[in-house]
């Protein structure tokens, strides 16, 4: 299989695990607030087009597919960071590849509310934020020069932005402002996220 093959059978696979997990959250939320205990596997696949066989190939709960826009954001964390631009600071480039990631576009109010206040979907969305902790480690690492084995100001540091992400999302919902989510992700995030200290030296070789 060529590449243009390979290629294009990843964006279909990933169309399609978008569409059920759109599916599946639209029905969640027709149904009020206990909306998740009334979704079937059933009424999933048929929203999205596609057969209970190819949704239990995406997915293994219903959780599980309402969640997977958060979880692929997540696993996308490091390379966000990454991509930045070499010479900018390390806490602006956090910034502003963490609001690039997670704002763009700005989470569905209704969609956001059903997961934070569905105790089964927080729980699911807690494990798809912390999925960006990782990736986003190692990025911080190679761009301050640190060593993970090492150095604890990258896993940390990536645990604080998890964290503060999440804080940004239930203080977004419960605000009466107008501000929009990425405002709201800029202030969470400059608690938490500081500039990097020098990379330590290491011990020199013995003579």
């Amino acid at each position: 299989m060529n590449d243009d093959a390979m290629n294009l059978r990843a964006r279909n696979k990933q169309a399609t695990r978008e569409a059920i997990s759109h599916a599946a959250l639209r029905l969640a939320i027709d149904q009020g607030p206990h909306g998740l205990a009334l979704v079937r596997v059933q009424d999933i696949a048929s929203a999205a087009g596609v057969s209970p066989r190819t949704y239990n190939n995406y997915f293994s709960s219903r959780e599980e597919a309402i969640c997977s826009f958060q979880a692929d954001q997540s696993r996308r964390a490091g390379q966000a960071l990454s991509a930045r631009p070499a010479e900018e600071p390390l806490d602006r480039a956090i910034v502003a590849a963490m609001v690039e990631l997670y704002t763009d576009p700005e989470p569905d109010r209704a969609g956001l509310r059903m997961i934070m206040s569905t105790p089964e979907l927080e729980g699911e969305a807690l494990k798809a934020f912390t999925m960006a902790e990782g990736p986003l480690a190692e990025a911080i690492a190679a761009r301050a020069g640190m060593d993970m084995e090492r150095d604890l100001f990258p896993a940390v540091t990536a645990a604080a932005v998890a964290g503060a992400i999440r804080v940004a999302g239930r203080h977004w919902l419960a605000s009466s402002s107008s501000a929009s989510f990425a405002d709201v992700v800029r202030e969470a995030l400059a608690c938490v996220v500081p500039p990097a200290p020098a990379p330590r030296s290491r011990p020199s070789s013995p003579e």
